[in-house]
Formats: C-alpha cells, structure tokens, sequence
C-alpha cells in the first residue's frame, strides 16, 4: 500500500513463495483446519513480545507454484485492544500478504462477514472462504457464493476444510486476485461517510500513513482509536481526529467507534440475509442434542453420565491397556535392551545403572503415557470436537457464578484436566481480571492428565476403584472450597455470558486424533527424556546405596508424618518437573528392586502409601511449565502465594489420610 515510509519487522520472518497469502477468520470457524491442509508439517510458529497469541507460518505448493501461508490469530474483529486483534493488525503490517483468506462460518455469515469489511476498509486484496458448508446444509442452510461475491466485490468460494473441499478453488483464487487492484471498501451511510471524509482528506495529505494503511483506512483507524495508529500521527492529524469524533457523536449520539461497528454489522447482516438460503433442516438431531444437554433437568444427569463414562474408560482400558503394555515390554523389550546394553557396557554397576534409564525407565514413560495420557487427550478431543464443551458452559453458567466466574470458565478448567499450560493461556478470553485471577489459581488445582494418570497408575490399577474415587472426591472437594474462598477473597462481580452457541457436530475421528497427536507428542519427546535422565540419576544413587542418604532429610516429612518410604519423597520432589515423573519413577525403583519380570509398586508399597503418595503429588505439584505460564499471568506473588498454600493442603491431607485409612481397613 502507497503512503509508508516505515520499516517493519516482527518476530517471525515472511514465508517465501510465488505468492502469500494471510488466514484470517473468527474462532471456531476452521482456519486453523484451512491452514493445516494447505501446509502440513514444518510449520513455524512466533510469540509476538507481551502476548500469549501464536502466529503460524508455513509454505504449500499449487502445481508448480509455492504458497507462502500465515495463520492469523482467531479474532472477531481487528478493532480494538484485544491481544488477537494486535497481534493480526501486527501481523499484517510486518508480514506483507499479497491476499487476505477470510474464512467465513456458513452457519453464521452475518456475525463473520464483520471482519471481512474491516479487511475491505483497509484494502486488502481479499478471497473468502465460505467454510463449514457441509454442517450448514444439515441445519438446512446454504449459501449463494456467486451472490455474495457480486455484494461485496471479490471472489467467494464454498469450503470444507476438513474435508480439503474447495482448498484449490481458494487457492486459486489467490492467485488472480493477486494480479489485480485492491477492491474498493464497501461504503456505509451516506452521513457517516460524509463526516469522516475531512478526516480522509487530511491523512491523504500525509507522506509517511501509519502501518502503510490507505487515507480512509487511517481515518477509521483513528476514530476507532487503535493504539499503534493513535501514536504514529503528529498533534495536528490527532486533533483533526478528536474533531471528526466530536462532530460524529453530535449527529449520531454515540461515539465514532461504536457507530462505525454499527455501520458494519448493518452491512453484514443486509448482505448475509441476502445470500443465505434457509430450508427445512434434514434433521433435528443437533437441536434436539443443544437442548438436551443445556436443559438442567437433563443436562446435568448427562454431564455426571459423561465424566463418569470417561472415568470408567480410563479406569478399565487404560488399566488393561498398561497391564498389556507392561507384558509385552517385559516379553520382546526388556530382554533386548538388557543384552544390548551388557554387550556395550559388561554386567558390572554401569551397566545396572543404563539398564535402570533405557529399560525401565522408558517403560515406565509408555506405561503411563500410552494408556492413560493420550487415552484422555483422545476422549476430550470427541467432547471437543462435538461441540458438547460449549453446551456445557451455557449448563454451568449459574453455578459457575457462585464461585465468581461464569459458564466460559468452564472450558478452560475442563481443558485443565488435559493439560494445565494451554488451560492457563485460555483463561486471557475471560472478561475481567478478577475471573481471570479465579479461573486461573482454580486451573492449577485442577488435576491434569499427567496428574490423572497418577492417581489411575497408582491407586486404580493397584489398589481399586473405590479409593481411586475417594482420592478424586477429596481432590474435588479441597477445589470446591478453595473457589468459594477465592470468590469472597477477591474483591468484584462475575460478569454475564456472552457466548456464541455452536451446533452439535459428528466428530472427526481423523481431526481428534490428529489433535491428540499433537499434544501427546510433546509428552512422548519431552517428557521420556527426562524420565530416562531421571531414572540413570535414581538408579545410580540406588547401585551405590546412597538413596537412602539422600532421602534421610526428608524422614521427619515423608516417612514420620506421610507415612511414606523416604525414597518416595525424592520421586515427589522430581515430579515438579513432570508430575507424571513420580509415578513413572516409582515404577523404575520397583522395576528394578523386585527385577523387570512382574514387577508391582505394592512390592515397595502398602496402599495406604499409594493413596497418600497420588493425594500429595495430585495437590502439591503442578509442573513447572505450568507454573511458569501462572507466574507471568498473575506476578510472583501470586505464584509463592498459590504454590505454599498447595503444598500446605498436600501435606495436611496427605497426613490425614494416612492415620484415617488404616481405620478404614485399607493396609
């Protein structure tokens, strides 16, 4: 764009390619889907400083052509000061797209056509994907892509993403519009257009536009008051600028910005409700499906009929799943490693101490890992993917309000019992500091799948149902009360819910496990090194007896008031790295204490220790990343302040429990 005369550049560098396009788009309306078929694997990924939002960068190949690709932050508009909408305009600036791909929600035009004008106001060359075609004709919805692209003045195309189905049309696309002149914006009212043109005319009058942005795309921008915008213009432009804003709120009674997001929302709905096509829908499988599951009086029956199905899922296969796991190592694994690891290293300590890290300490990572952490990503991937995590936070909205938040909440608590990281960052979409605040000290309470398969690993398999229920009881009842005493700890008012109501949707087998791929691929490759590096350290200390001398200090805790072999508080105090690391380096000392062939953690322990030991590391220990995406949301003195006071339940409950279920007759 003509008029710049600034230089630009961010923390990730412009793909290369005949051609670049940008994937911008709302949330949940497939971009991300678009940008995974187009590009694959070798995706970079950048953190813009001060944000918590991830831009992607990738490249694709069109026949002989190459296609640089950017996947924006899922944002509903580019106005404003949200860190999604920063991060896109930033995006734009620096990376420099030949053409914007606004994906486009077929079940919902109307609200996404909002950031395809914002993109037609700034004068981007602009293709639109109109995703999600195959849901929408369910619901009895179509749209008229040929219409839609003579209304707004550039080319549309009908596209599900999942499926790869309109993918070379957009592409396509691309490429032609990329030969000619930007678009025209799409005009509002003839008043306010009139009112905002001296604004115009006086930063067409300017050599040097912020971010390279046309005279009336710099106007808006002003009226809008976007920051970057407001700091890059000299007193004169910022006074004619507070003028147009003073003279539109006299003839409109509101101010400049929210009148001009009226003047869009009135062109998106005129234009959508001319282009959608409505029909009697095929079915009512997915209202019927929003109803049931939001009304109380089912909804609730149905949430408990969920959670509890995925407890048993996880109790039954994944136990079955690490019993096999275990046999089958223990069969063709072990033995090979064994031989190898003798032939290198002869049969004297050294060799012992490999054997503890390469043999059973990578069975211990598989053993936990396969059966019970990609288990659950699997299972809350179906939840996600249906579109049932969203009913549930309309469900929970009035209880959520006791405890100071509201029914958004539930998604990133639900997302914490996979992992606490991403559950952290998902608080931002929160209204208030103050929610954020709860939602996020409540997240590292939450037990998370590597705490999960804790308790499951330890107390399910070895000690049985009905303590592993007891443990998440009482977990679920310390959760309960530390809400209710941060609710009137922290001074304000929980806001109401404003949310988008998804429809229900056949999951994508392909999709979900691709997902919890993803997110267990960071456990496999990460995390079984350190178990790996973590058993060479225990087995060393163990081979030459000095385990037990490193445990001794911590005797007046562990063993006199948890009632816990020494040695299990050392496996805890690693466990900060990973929780999972204390289960799976258990299993490596029972490993190699009882020899690798039908090895028990009841060999080294009662199952009041068992019970004891999952209370305390499914309290105290939050991993360390999690702790470090806390402390730079919430400040170190909330992050002290959070980590004493998990340590002092731990170990107050564990103490408890420890004298309460011997009484009970658990030995």
């Amino acid at each position: 764009m003509s008029g710049s005369c600034e230089s630009v550049s961010g923390p990730i560098v412009r793909p290369s390619g005949d051609l670049v396009i940008a994937i911008a788009g709302n949330p949940n309306v497939g971009k991300s889907s678009l940008f995974n078929a187009l590009t694959g694997l070798g995706v970079e990924t950048a953190h813009y400083p001060g944000t918590t939002q991830e831009v992607h960068v990738g490249t694709a190949r069109a026949g002989e052509r190459t296609l640089g690709v950017i996947d924006l932050p899922g944002t509903y508009a580019l106005g404003g000061d949200s860190e999604e909408a920063v991060v896109t305009r930033r995006a734009l600036a620096e990376l420099s797209p030949d053409v914007v791909v606004v994906v486009l929600d077929s079940l919902n035009l109307a609200r996404t056509l909002y950031l395809a004008l914002e993109m037609l106001d700034r004068q981007y060359r602009v293709v639109l994907a109109v995703n999600l075609a195959d849901e929408a004709r369910r619901t009895g919805i179509s749209v008229d892509v040929e219409r839609l692209s003579t209304s707004l003045g550039v080319p549309a195309v009908s596209t599900v993403a999942t499926q790869g189905i309109g993918l070379t049309e957009v592409v396509e696309a691309a490429f032609t519009v990329a030969l000619e002149a930007a678009p025209p914006p799409v005009p509002y009212g003839a008043d306010f257009e009139a009112l905002v043109e001296p604004l115009s005319s006086r930063c067409a009058e300017m050599e040097c536009r912020p971010l390279g942005l046309t005279a009336r795309a710099c106007a808006l921008a002003l009226l809008e008051e976007q920051g970057e915008i407001v700091t890059g213009v000299d007193a004169g432009l910022a006074a004619r600028a507070a003028s147009a804003e003073a003279t539109i709120r006299s003839h409109f009674g509101e101010s400049a910005a929210l009148h001009l997001s009226r003047e869009r929302h009135g062109v998106a709905g005129v234009v959508g409700e001319d282009v959608v096509v409505r029909a009697e829908p095929k079915g009512r499988l997915s209202r019927d499906a929003w109803s049931l599951t939001t009304w109380p009086w089912t909804g609730v029956p149905l949430a408990i009929l969920v959670a509890g199905s995925i407890f048993a899922f996880l109790f039954f296969v994944g136990a079955f799943l690490a019993s096999a796991f275990s046999a089958v190592w223990g069969t063709y694994a072990s033995p090979g490693i064994t031989a190898l690891i003798q032939t290198i290293a002869g049969d004297g300590m050294t060799a012992r101490v490999l054997d503890w890290g390469f043999d059973a300490g990578i069975e211990a990572a598989l053993s936990v890992g396969l059966p019970y952490i990609l288990v659950f990503y699997v299972l809350l991937g179906l939840l996600e993917d249906s579109g049932y995590l969203n009913s549930l936070a309309f469900l929970t909205d009035r209880f959520m309000h006791h405890l100071g938040l509201h029914g958004r909440a539930i998604i990133p608590l639900v997302a914490g019992a996979g992992c606490s990281v991403p559950a952290l960052i998902a608080t931002r979409s929160l209204g208030t500091k103050r929610e954020r605040l709860i939602a996020s000290t409540l997240v590292m309470f939450v037990p998370c799948s590597a705490r999960t398969s804790v308790i499951l690993g330890a107390v399910g398999h070895y000690v049985g149902w009905q303590y592993t229920l007891l443990v998440m009881g009482i977990v679920f009842g310390m959760w309960l009360t530390i809400a209710f005493v941060l609710q009137r700890m922290i001074p304000g008012e929980s806001g109401g819910l404003v949310m988008e109501m998804f429809p229900f949707r056949r999951p994508s087998l392909k999709r979900v496990l691709s997902k919890a791929w993803t997110q267990f691929r960071e456990f496999l490759f990460v995390a079984t090194p350190i178990v790996v590096v973590g058993s060479l350290v225990l087995g060393g200390l163990y081979e030459n007896g000095l385990l037990m001398k490193v445990s001794e200090p911590l005797d007046p805790i562990v063993g006199v008031w948890l009632g816990l072999p020494a040695v299990a508080g050392v496996t805890l105090l690693m466990g900060a790295l990973r929780n999972e690391l204390a289960l799976q380096l258990l299993v490596v000392l029972a490993v190699s204490t009882a020899g690798h062939a039908g090895a028990q953690l009841t060999d080294i322990m009662s199952g009041t220790d068992l019970v004891v030991f999952a209370l305390v590391n499914t309290i105290a220990f939050p991993c360390l990343s999690a702790v470090a995406v806390f402390w730079r949301r919430n400040g170190l003195a909330r992050t002290l302040a959070v980590m004493g006071a998990s340590v002092a339940l731990a170990l107050l409950v564990g103490g408890v429990m420890a004298r309460v279920l011997p009484l009970i007759g658990l030995e």
